[in-house]
């Protein structure tokens, strides 16, 4: 988990230890410590050694062992450093001094450590990992040709698959090696990470509590556990799951912490989101994308896209979410050229052999005909994914514009009004896209009642236009009518007028042919009145004349 680190860490405070007091006469020897991986023990016997200048063999490698498998990297790299000052160096300083600036994210003194040892697997190791982080292909494949079928090697290589996301292949290795080695139980949280990370929640919760048998404290698997839970379940299932975390106070776990608060305010819906996030860009690589998905869920998109546009995305959520905020920005901002961006991004994960026949791949795909406007397509893949977003606004919210695009207006109406959110319910997007469903649908009564509920706005102007125009095209002369009237005393535009008389003249049409009531006619005058433009007198007169001869009260 923290092979993802990028920024360097030794500037931090280190890591404050505790020295367990050992009880009996008897002083245990560093042999049994190390035995029983108490290195807390074994560290504070060493100090204890050179405190008295007790002289012995190699203490101060071992004391630089100790801090290192405490995870208190800065104290390892000081120990290992002062060897290096030594006339005698042990061969294994240079190697173990370049792991330890790994693990702080110290990438380029790692590299620097690590060609000053000598060849060892584990400088290969190193470096194939190092390759990796240098994104340096033609390294990498020279590193992984020194791989050897060995248990470390192999582990090494299944690290740097699952990293790449190759995570099949991955599990592939850490089976392999499982079949000869039942002991190696830690392995089993691996597979279960990668089956977490391939959506396999109920599988990776099934190969995870193999592992929790035998150390039900474990806080990497806990944390995992609840994770799984927070994707099959809520966050509330997910957070129960850590209450058994939040008081750790060994040192060991000091990282874990910082792991548990991320993850709490992602089962926390974002909550704390301004105070955890930010301090962990860089540490915990999903921090930077859920503090991004935090921005977008409060419409501030610009600080989505500070946060973002300068990540080069290596993984399907990095380019799914980049082009989720390119999309964003695009259409807040009118930029076809971020539009453009977020399309090549949902191309490229949902074309790819590895996520094409994915949900969150089929779903780019949809979002890149989507911005294409090619809504025939949409549909294909939408439909394909339906059956697991019934509930969800968002999705309806898009399949709802995609099947109205495509005139298939019934449906789309039916999906329109499964949406629950009030936010959606009040975006002008949502408003204009069912009413244009109503007045096809005929039923133009429920249109004209939605522009009645808007508070007046731009946008009540723009649904008022769309009203006039969609039901003088569909026939409904009547809301046409009423529409244009409004719009007209709204802005004097004489296109307004010319509207408001043809659907005058289209109301008085549907009369005489008996498909509107002769009742109505008043109305019609009542319209036409509010207007001074010198037509509507000979045309107030034609219809008077005619509502005498037939005896119709106006």
């Amino acid at each position: 988990m923290m092979l993802s680190r990028a920024k360097p860490a030794v500037t931090g405070e280190a890591l404050q230890m505790d020295k367990k007091k050992k009880k009996g006469k008897k002083i245990p020897k560093l042999e049994e410590y190390l035995t029983n991986r108490d290195y807390s023990g074994a560290l504070t016997l060493l100090e204890f050694k050179r405190h008295v200048g007790e002289k012995e063999d190699d203490i101060d490698l071992w004391m630089g062992y100790c801090a290192f498998h405490l995870g208190d990297y800065r104290r390892a790299m000081e120990e290992y450093e002062a060897l290096t000052k030594s006339e005698d160096i042990h061969p294994d300083v240079w190697v173990n001094l370049a792991c330890t600036f790994f693990y702080l994210g110290m990438y380029k003194e790692a590299e620097e450590a690590a060609t000053k040892a000598p060849k060892s697997r584990l400088q290969n190791r190193l470096l194939f990992h190092l390759a990796h982080k240098f994104s340096d292909e033609k390294r990498l494949m020279n590193y992984h040709q020194n791989l050897q079928d060995i248990t470390e090697d192999q582990l090494s290589l299944a690290s740097i698959h699952y990293m790449r996301s190759h995570y099949q292949e991955a599990i592939d290795i850490y089976k392999r090696i499982l079949l000869d080695n039942r002991e190696f139980m830690a392995l089993n949280v691996y597979v279960a990470l990668c089956y977490y990370k391939l959506d396999y929640y109920d599988v990776s919760q099934e190969v995870l509590a193999v592992y929790l048998q035998h150390y039900p404290d474990s806080t990497i698997a806990l944390n995992l556990k609840a994770c799984n839970h927070f994707r099959l379940y809520n966050g509330k299932a997910a957070e129960a799951e850590l209450k058994n975390l939040m008081d750790i106070g060994s040192p060991v776990f000091d990282f874990a912490k910082e792991l548990i608060k991320h993850n709490l305010v992602v089962f926390r819906g974002g909550e704390g989101a301004l105070q955890v996030l930010p301090p962990l860009i860089d540490v915990i690589p999903e921090a930077r994308l859920n503090l991004v998905i935090y921005y977008l869920r409060q419409d501030d998109v610009q600080e989505a896209y500070n946060l973002i546009k300068d990540l080069e995305p290596t993984t399907p959520q990095e380019y799914i979410l980049k082009g989720v905020v390119n999309a964003a920005l695009g259409q807040e901002q009118g930029s076809r050229e971020h539009l453009k961006i977020a399309q090549q991004y949902f191309q490229l994960v949902g074309g790819s052999a590895s996520e094409c026949d994915t949900i969150p791949g089929r779903q780019c795909m949809a979002s890149c005909f989507f911005l294409l406007k090619q809504f025939e397509d949409v549909l294909i893949y939408l439909n394909s994914v339906k059956s697991y977003f019934y509930n969800d606004d968002l999705f309806n919210f898009n399949y709802a514009q995609a099947k109205a695009a495509v005139g298939n207006f019934k449906e789309a109406e039916e999906v329109f009004q499964l949406i629950q959110n009030e936010k959606l319910k009040n975006d002008y997007i949502y408003l204009s896209w069912l009413a244009r469903c109503y007045i096809m649908n005929k039923k133009p009564r429920l249109a004209w009642e939605l522009y009645l509920k808007m508070e007046t706005s731009g946008e009540s102007f723009s649904l008022l236009q769309l009203l006039a125009n969609d039901c003088y095209k569909m026939g409904q002369f009547y809301y046409a009518a009423k529409a244009f009237d409004v719009l007209e005393r709204l802005d004097p535009n004489p296109e307004y007028w010319e509207g408001k008389r043809g659907a005058c003249v289209g109301i008085f049409q549907m009369i005489l042919a008996g498909r509107e009531p002769k009742e109505t006619m008043r109305e019609v005058l009542h319209l036409l009145r509010n207007t001074g433009n010198p037509q509507v007198e000979y045309i107030i007169r034609t219809l008077k004349k005619w509502a005498k001869d037939n005896r119709v009260a106006i």
